[in-house]
């Protein structure tokens, strides 16, 4: 059994140890064909997704002579397998994932597990804690190949954003604010336009007993958003200023309660 992690560098994991997939048309290859997630793949695609505008003379036969050498490749690293993982299918190019063997997809279920724990605050923190430790960097290392990787690229990195909200959300509810309170402050530097980060920044503040900080956070976010977008904070960011301002006693549990992200 193999195992694929691409939230970082593109690694294999084998029964003996990693393996390095070289070159970089046969990482684009792996990439794109792990990023469908068991789905078929058509060869115009992973041909744009390869070459782009620099396609060869024959691309239909470069394209088979990368996927037989992947097709090697893989098959090397667990000779025990009776069948190839890559196929074709009438609509393309295929590669057998099967459940627990690509990270990406595997840290995807347990966001929307923990998402479902909503009478269970420490699970949901657990869950979430143990999902975003699987991540070693950006996806596929900063490689990001071509628009399809990219675009799964983002995908996964917006279910890490939300992981992280419903993280600290649960964290903040459970009366953790000063053993988040460094984290949140370095991931709101890190996102500075993500409003969310910025209003738990806040509470975690003001439950620390620094009520100047927190607004001076948030007037400091108010110029930022003027400045890079020419926008006033979120109806939500004012609310979390409002309720700071006036002791409200719900900032204990947070002051409102996080709204579901619709992800597909």
């Amino acid at each position: 059994m193999l195992r694929f992690s691409i939230l970082g560098a593109l690694q294999i994991h084998t029964s003996t140890g990693p393996a390095e997939i070289p070159g970089d048309l046969q990482r684009t290859l792996i990439q794109t064909l792990l990023v469908s997630e068991g789905q078929s793949i058509s060869s115009e695609a992973l041909a744009d997704e390869m070459w782009g505008n620099r396609t060869p003379d024959n691309e239909a036969n470069a394209l088979q002579a990368h996927v037989s050498r992947l097709r090697r490749k893989l098959r090397s690293l667990e000779p025990e397998r009776s069948t190839s993982r890559v196929t074709i299918q009438p609509s393309g190019y295929r590669l057998t994932v099967s459940e627990g063997e690509l990270d990406a997809a595997e840290f995807i279920k347990e966001v929307r597990t923990a998402e479902s724990c909503t009478g269970d605050l420490t699970r949901r923190a657990d869950i979430l804690r143990r999902a975003l430790d699987t991540w070693r960097g950006p996806v596929f290392g900063g490689f990001p190949g071509g628009t399809l990787c990219q675009l799964a690229g983002a995908r996964y990195e917006e279910y890490r954003m939300r992981a992280m909200e419903l993280r600290f959300d649960s964290e903040l509810r459970l009366g953790r604010h000063t053993a988040v309170l460094a984290e949140l402050t370095e991931t709101h530097t890190s996102h500075p336009l993500r409003e969310r980060f910025c209003e738990q920044l806040m509470v975690a503040l003001y439950c620390a007993g620094r009520q100047s900080d927190a607004l001076d956070i948030f007037r400091r976010m108010r110029r930022h958003l003027d400045d890079e977008l020419g926008i006033e904070p979120s109806p939500a960011l004012r609310q979390v200023e409002t309720a700071i301002l006036s002791h409200d006693p719900a900032l204990v549990g947070d002051v409102r309660t996080s709204l579901p992200l619709q992800l597909t």
